[in-house]
C-alpha cells in the first residue's frame, strides 16, 4: 500500500461489490439491457424527466413564459441536477478520491451525497422564491433533497440503492401530482411505476445491491415524496 493511500482513505482497497451478492448468471443481452436502463433513468436524470413531465402534461402552468424561456428552464434543470453533480464526481475521480465514477462503494458516495445535497437544495429554494415556477416543483425539489438526506444517513450502515430511490420518487411524484391537479394522468402513472419496475430489476440483474438496498431505496423515495406533499402542499 503506498503512503497516497493511506492518507486517502477513498482510496482503500475493498472487495468488489458484487462478490457478496449470490445472484444468478444472466445473459449478456440481458445484462445489456439493464445496463442501458440504469444510464437513461439514472437518478441524476430524474428532475429533468419530471420537469419534461410537467411541459407536456401541464403546459397551462408555463403560459406566462415564451418556448425560448422554456427550454432554457429545462436546461436550467439538467444543468443544476445532473451535470454539475455528475461533473463534480467526474472530478472526485480524477483527483484520485474515488475508484471510478460508478461510485461502487459506500465510501465513495459521501462526498457525492453531499454535493448533490446542496444542488437540490438550491433547486427547492428557487422553487419556493420564484412564483411563475408550477407549484408542484416545490414539494418535488423539497422531496428529492430529502431523498438525497435519507441516502446519506443510510449510506452509513449499507449502501441503499440511488437507482431505486431515483425511480421511487419520480413514480410517487408523477401520482402526487395527478392527484393535486384532478387528473388522472393514467399513462403516466403506469409508464412511471413501470420504470420503478424496470429499474429495480436492473439493479439486481448487474448484482450491484441486494433485495434491502433496492426495497428501502424504492420506499425511501416515495416516502420522501409524500412527506413532502403533505408540508409542502
Amino acid at each position: 500500500m503506498t503512503s497516497e493511500s493511506i492518507n486517502n482513505p477513498f482510496n482503500k482497497q475493498q472487495e468488489p461489490i458484487n462478490a457478496s451478492y449470490d445472484n444468478p448468471s444472466w445473459p449478456a443481452v440481458v445484462k445489456g439491457f439493464a445496463k442501458l436502463f440504469s444510464y437513461l433513468f439514472h437518478p441524476l436524470f430524474i428532475p429533468t424527466y419530471f420537469f419534461l413531465y410537467l411541459m407536456q402534461y401541464y403546459s397551462f402552468e408555463f403560459a406566462g413564459i415564451t418556448d425560448w424561456q422554456l427550454k432554457l428552464r429545462l436546461f436550467g434543470v439538467f444543468w443544476m441536477t445532473a451535470f454539475f453533480p455528475a461533473f463534480a464526481v467526474f472530478l472526485l475521480w480524477r483527483l484520485k478520491f474515488s475508484e471510478g465514477i460508478f461510485l461502487r462503494t459506500q465510501k465513495e458516495r459521501i462526498v457525492p451525497y453531499i454535493i448533490t445535497m446542496f444542488f437540490y437544495w438550491w433547486m427547492h429554494y428557487l422553487s419556493r422564491n420564484f412564483p411563475d415556477q408550477p407549484a408542484v416543483l416545490k414539494f418535488f425539489y423539497t422531496g428529492i433533497f430529502m431523498s438525497s438526506v435519507a441516502g446519506l444517513l443510510a449510506n452509513n450502515n449499507y449502501k441503499i440503492s440511488m437507482h431505486a430511490m431515483g425511480v421511487g420518487g419520480f413514480a410517487a411524484a408523477i401520482i402526487l401530482t395527478s392527484m393535486h391537479y384532478q387528473n388522472l394522468d393514467g399513462i403516466a402513472i403506469s409508464l412511471a411505476v413501470l420504470i420503478a419496475g424496470f429499474i429495480c430489476t436492473a439493479r439486481l440483474i448487474l448484482n450491484e445491491h441486494t433485495l434491502k438496498e433496492v426495497y428501502t431505496g424504492l420506499f425511501a423515495g416515495a416516502l420522501c415524496q409524500a412527506i413532502s406533499y403533505y408540508f409542502v402542499m
